[in-house]
């Protein structure tokens, strides 16, 4: 049996942070990761694959060269998780053994929770920037759309980056307004299984009013149930409150779909999960309610925070503090409050950078009203936020709005 004394399961963007930032504060710890992926995608850039902006290569690493120095790197997937044991299964057949153990896998898409979209996916249409594998069949599908419906669904929460399915719909809006030929024999249909067009009141106002400069039909409470290929038709679930459910059938000539997601199966049926199947961790300090020397981190963690990328940033120094506490017997002070980050693209040139908290209430970076579209925000969604990822966030640096004059 294999022991570490920090075992961190997913070498995705949350698993990596942990694990640079670790080394960062104690050098000679001795960490692993365990990650079948020999690939690491910036996933928030698959909007700007699927949009045309950005190509999927330009946002995939070799993962080699991110495992940060020191740490060691088990090639497998977990396969169970034995924490009255403190150790875990391996799919090699491996147990591994700890003193504390981080949490990381992230979440899984739930393709086959809807009906008839396994096979309609990658033709015909039908599309999906959720997926290394379709977000550059999405561009195809905008670059190729003649008329018709174009619908973008959003399935029902939690999904991560809540604010994709949306994005998404904006600059498909944008790239077939540029043909009026077209643009006059077309509708943009965003259909959302929430009952608005975003979570947080104060950029769920600027969200509204584009929609509206747009003319899109924003259809709520609408959730994808079946996808039929042969017809071009999408089935949803329409259940608003005070109204009997009912089911709509949507025709399309392009079907951009967001799966359900949920924690995977290794995580949901073991002990650690909540009745949610996500890690059943503190809201604040990230530490498992019932195994203390066990963390969990990004989106398979149970916290009620906004499932993105950013929530990482402000996570990941609250983990490294309460489990360096838990290793040397003590109990950690740190406390995380929400922060997520959505940086919502309204079009092409245009980003509502919405950055905000568990309560809801805006935490801006920057010294400027956070509701506007800005040409300076698209810059830094499609430029800087890249480059901070790669060079700064998984190399363990702090969050940079400590260093912007003006903002707390």
């Amino acid at each position: 049996m294999g022991h570490h004394q920090v075992l961190i399961v997913g070498g995705g963007a949350a698993g990596i942070t942990v694990a640079a930032r670790l080394k960062k504060a104690r050098p000679a710890l001795d960490i692993a990761i365990l990650e079948p992926s020999s690939d690491h995608y910036y996933q928030p850039g698959w909007t700007l694959v699927g949009g045309g902006v950005f190509s999927l290569e330009q946002t995939r690493r070799n993962e080699a060269s991110l495992i940060p120095a020191g740490v060691t790197w088990i090639r497998e997937s977990v396969g169970g998780f034995a924490p009255e044991n403190n150790s875990v299964s391996t799919s090699g057949g491996q147990t591994i053994s700890y003193d504390a153990l981080v949490v990381a896998t992230g979440m899984k898409l739930n393709w086959d929770a809807i009906k008839g979209l396994p096979d309609a996916l990658g033709k015909g249409g039908v599309c999906s920037n959720y997926s290394k594998d379709f977000a550059a069949y999405t561009w195809e599908c905008i670059q190729n759309f003649k008329g018709g419906n174009a619908v973008f669904t959003c399935a029902p929460m939690p999904i991560k980056c809540p604010g994709a399915p949306q994005k998404i719909a904006y600059l498909a809006d944008d790239a077939i307004k540029r043909d009026p030929a077209i643009a006059a024999k077309s509708k943009v249909i965003y259909a959302t299984a929430t009952p608005g067009i975003f979570g947080v009141p104060t950029y769920a106002a600027p969200l509204r009013e584009v929609v509206a400069r747009k003319g899109i039909d924003a259809r709520y409470c609408h959730t994808l149930i079946e996808v039929r290929p042969a017809s071009k038709e999408a089935v949803f679930r329409v259940s608003k409150e005070g109204e009997e459910p009912r089911e709509e059938v949507i025709n399309y000539e392009l079907l951009h779909v967001t799966p359900p997601m949920a924690a995977p199966d290794v995580v949901a049926q073991s002990p650690l999960a909540a009745a949610s199947g996500f890690v059943e961790v503190g809201k604040h300090n990230l530490q498992h309610v019932r195994f203390p020397n066990v963390f969990a981190i990004g989106d398979v963690s149970g916290m009620p925070n906004s499932k993105t990328a950013a929530a990482v940033r402000g996570q990941a120094p609250v983990l490294v503090t309460n489990l360096l506490a838990q290793l040397e017997g003590g109990q950690g002070q740190g406390s995380y409050d929400g922060y997520s980050c959505c940086p919502l693209i309204t079009g092409y040139g245009k980003t509502i950078m919405a950055e905000f908290n568990y309560e809801q209430q805006p935490v801006p970076s920057f010294p400027l009203d956070p509701t506007k579209e800005r040409w300076s925000m698209w810059v830094m969604k499609t430029a800087v936020l890249p480059w901070v990822y790669w060079n700064r966030m998984l190399k363990g640096g702090d969050h940079e709005r400590r260093f912007i004059p003006g903002v707390k």
